[in-house]
């Protein structure tokens, strides 16, 4: 059964991650009403710690959140547990999502922060220890696994790089190139120089033993100590609820996955619909999500503003009309 919320709030904001919970905020601090639609299945949630967030460095993911939430409800937000399965309206006529129990908010401004998802390498015991000693981000996580034995699990053209990148915080850095990755000589000579191995053949395991990360298992070959993977994932844009709306992901320059393009302010091909954080900027980190989604709850609220100016004087002069004023 569908349950219409009677209320039209100024904004929806789709994902209750820092960028959803951010944007939601600042809206409330502008005196706007906000809803959040809060699916409970952030990106980070696997890993212990978030960093490179000052003042919050080293707090869990979750802990983040609940503050997060605390201080929006503080503003006002509401925020809504639930996943949107579909999304319909324009800027004229307002807004709708409908959640999975059936549930209709909603809104004269939609903003979508639901985030990526990771797309892993189909190799046992990697998504086990995904966000744990399975890494992707040296300045998310190089400094927890500074001078351990780390493994670089070839899945493209910038395993390369992670490689050497990685090299900063250990001198003790093995590229495996998993018949995916063929690096050019000048490639090698650059590894070569920085004392990093390059191992042959595809990878056919990760060991895991005892609750932690113990070797890379090549196939038909040796096993290769390491304290820690590095592996690349593709990441996909959360959208599938907003196809009815006319949007749809594409594909990132880089070749790393997709996202959600917007222009500089997070607006996008819908009049009416922003966007904010990693849904449209692949590299953001905690910290740039939700900055960049706390300015484009600046521009909504702009937006709306100048919406209720433009009704507002075109009252007035009717009334000055009438009157004679």
């Amino acid at each position: 059964m569908t349950e219409r919320t009677e209320t039209m709030y100024d904004v929806v904001i789709v994902g209750g991650g820092a960028a959803g919970l951010s944007a939601a905020q600042m809206l409330g601090r502008t005196r706007r009403s906000v809803a959040v639609v809060d699916s409970g299945e952030p990106r980070n949630a696997p890993a212990e710690e978030v960093h490179g967030f000052l003042s919050r460095d080293g707090i869990s993911p979750a802990e983040l959140l609940a503050v997060g939430r605390a201080e929006a409800e503080r503003y006002g937000a509401a925020i809504v547990p639930g996943e949107v399965v579909a999304a319909a309206g324009d800027v004229h006529r307002g807004f709708e999502v409908t959640l999975d129990g059936g549930a209709v908010l909603r809104g004269r401004r939609l903003l979508i922060t639901t985030g990526l998802t990771d797309e892993l390498p189909d190799i046992p015991g990697l998504r086990e220890r995904w966000g744990k000693d399975v890494l992707h981000c040296p300045f998310c996580h190089g400094w927890e696994v500074r001078d351990q034995v780390i493994g670089v699990l070839g899945t493209g053209p910038w395993s390369v790089h992670q490689s050497l990148l990685f090299r900063q915080w250990s001198n003790n850095i093995t590229l495996f190139l998993n018949n995916t990755v063929t690096p050019g000589d000048g490639d090698l000579e650059q590894m070569a120089a920085r004392g990093i191995k390059v191992v042959e053949g595809a990878v056919e395991t990760l060991r895991v033993e005892g609750g932690f990360l113990r070797g890379v298992v090549l196939a038909g070959g040796p096993e290769v100590a390491v304290d820690a993977v590095v592996a690349g994932s593709r990441v996909h844009a959360r959208l599938g609820a907003f196809t009815g709306l006319g949007l749809r992901a594409t594909p990132h320059p880089m070749g790393i996955g997709d996202y959600l393009e917007t222009d500089a302010e997070g607006a996008t091909a819908v009049p009416g619909v922003w966007a904010a954080g990693n849904v449209t900027d692949l590299r953001a980190q905690v910290l740039a999500s939700a900055a960049s989604a706390a300015w484009t709850a600046v521009v909504i609220n702009n937006h709306l503003m100048a919406e209720e100016l433009e009704r507002d004087l075109l009252a007035y002069r009717t009334s000055a009309a009438l009157t004679g004023a």
